[in-house]
């Protein structure tokens, strides 16, 4: 969808700043809202995503031009509802204080740990998946006990005016509320001073949002994305591993941010590997025009820009491997794609592909593979294919990403209980479950003395006790 669609408005950011205003008077007028009221809002949430299933189907296929009704319940909608789930379960223990120790000096008092809500929460979300991306951190922010102002993409319109729409039968404008608009409305919005602000997106975008949060030293959480490499090891089996990584990376089209971006396989192997990815999409996909299961890519921009990859691949030298079927271009069926002798220099190993394109690296040995990960960005997800523990480990060891999945991809992302970020370029913080409610709360220290207090009995005059006690404590 183009961003003229959306009519021009003197302020962009105007509509946010005043929702983003009357939540701030909601919260010094309400408080911290109780465990109850928190569940409650999840149970409403989690009915209503339930309610509407089939409609955000619905919308978010006609915002694709075609998107596996099958993919949006399984990567969208049966991922938020088991979030929603998890914290629910765990919430009360979460927001428990925490006893923590006391110097001797300092007792008969107590410190503690009160898990605050931070505020107003700003999340701008992307296109790619559009619910889960919008409501799993809306669930970690109401766990925490916090407002949220909702900015959804521009590129899927159908998606937001429905999530807008259904939010607004839950909850009071004060609480939870979107805001729709393109890129100057984004830029405006990351100008407010949100308690936080959560951005998914590419890193370029990140860059901005998080200079944007800087004039008002707004905390930022960052998911962005990079260049995810997979490691297939020699002792792998060959034609599993191939299943098993067409599947991740052509789900959604290869549209994900921890699609993997690149294979780096053994060099006497690369060629058949290539074959059976290849091999393997067939039998995913049997054909693509009308293929319901087969998602199509979210505009003729970002075909163009795929179809530019790999024709400048194959113009620099690059071998292609791709799918004989009839042309499926008017539905925006990108074939999945696998490219062999791609370098450095050719723009699909410089930015993330975001496409159903998958080069295959030859390496020589562990080493080589390795250090072309390490040379570089850190990506947002890491795969290593082995069943060698000790292998697994080295790579662990020797290798930085936000998160890692052995043996498969994506799957890293569907723990309820593991956090979800990227590390450098690919993002900054992480949020799921308790690591979300961590980061949507502020950690208050709380102190209580006791009766008698060190700071009463260690005040001037300094004298015998005072000597005695410093004594101690710094030692010899």
């Amino acid at each position: 969808m183009k961003t003229d669609t959306f009519p021009a408005a003197t302020d962009p950011g105007a509509e946010a700043s005043r929702l983003l205003t009357a939540q701030h008077a909601a919260i010094a007028r309400d408080g911290v809202p109780t465990y109850q009221a928190r569940l409650a809002a999840l149970d409403a949430l989690q009915a209503r995503i339930r309610a509407y299933r089939r409609r955000f189907a619905e919308a978010i296929s006609a915002d694709f031009g075609s998107r596996s009704t099958a993919e949006t319940d399984l990567a969208e909608i049966i991922t938020l509802l088991s979030g929603i789930r998890h914290i629910r379960h765990h919430l009360a223990g979460w927001m428990k204080p925490q006893r923590r120790a006391v110097h001797w000096t300092f007792r008969p008092g107590k410190a503690r740990i009160l898990y605050q809500p931070l505020g107003v929460i700003g999340v701008i979300s992307p296109w790619n998946y559009p619910l889960m991306l919008s409501l799993g951190p809306l669930a970690d922010a109401l766990g925490a006990g916090n407002r949220v102002l909702l900015k959804p993409s521009e590129q899927t319109p159908q998606t937001a005016a429905l999530l807008q729409q259904m939010l607004a039968e839950i909850f009071a404008p004060d609480q939870v509320a979107v805001v729709q608009g393109g890129p100057d409305t984004a830029e405006a919005f990351a100008r407010l001073p949100f308690d936080h602000l959560l951005f998914t997106g590419s890193t370029a975008v990140g860059k901005h949002v998080m200079r944007a949060a800087a004039d008002n030293l707004t905390p930022v959480t960052l998911e962005l994305g990079g260049k995810s490499p997979v490691i297939v090891c020699r002792d792998y089996p060959l034609r599993k591993a191939a299943r098993t990584i067409a599947i991740g990376k052509f789900l959604n089209a290869g549209q994900t941010c921890i699609a993997p971006d690149y294979a780096l396989v053994p060099a006497d192997r690369a060629d058949s590997f290539a074959q059976a990815v290849i091999d393997e999409a067939g039998r995913l996909y049997p054909k693509l025009a009308g293929n319901n299961d087969y998602t199509a890519i979210i505009s003729e921009r970002h075909y163009n820009r795929l179809h530019d990859l790999v024709e400048t691949a194959r113009t620099m030298g690059a071998r292609i491997l791709t799918r004989d079927d009839p042309p499926a271009r008017a539905a925006r069926k990108f074939p999945p794609t696998v490219i062999l002798g791609a370098t450095s220099e050719m723009p699909v190993m410089q930015q993330e592909i975001f496409g159903p394109i998958l080069p295959v690296l030859p390496y020589t040995d562990l080493n080589e593979a390795i250090e072309t990960v390490n040379a570089g960005p850190k990506p947002l997800a890491l795969y290593c294919f082995s069943n060698d523990t000790a292998v697994v480990d080295a790579v662990l060891a020797r290798t930085r990403s936000g998160g890692v999945t052995v043996n498969a991809t994506l799957l890293h992302c569907a723990q309820d209980d593991l956090p979800f970020g990227g590390v450098g370029p690919s993002g900054t913080g992480a949020y799921h479950g308790r690591d979300g409610f961590i980061r949507l709360s502020h950690p208050r220290a709380v102190f209580e003395t006791g009766r008698l207090s060190a700071l009463d009995r260690l005040a001037p005059p300094y004298g015998r006790l005072f000597r005695f006690v410093t004594g101690r404590l710094i030692g010899k």
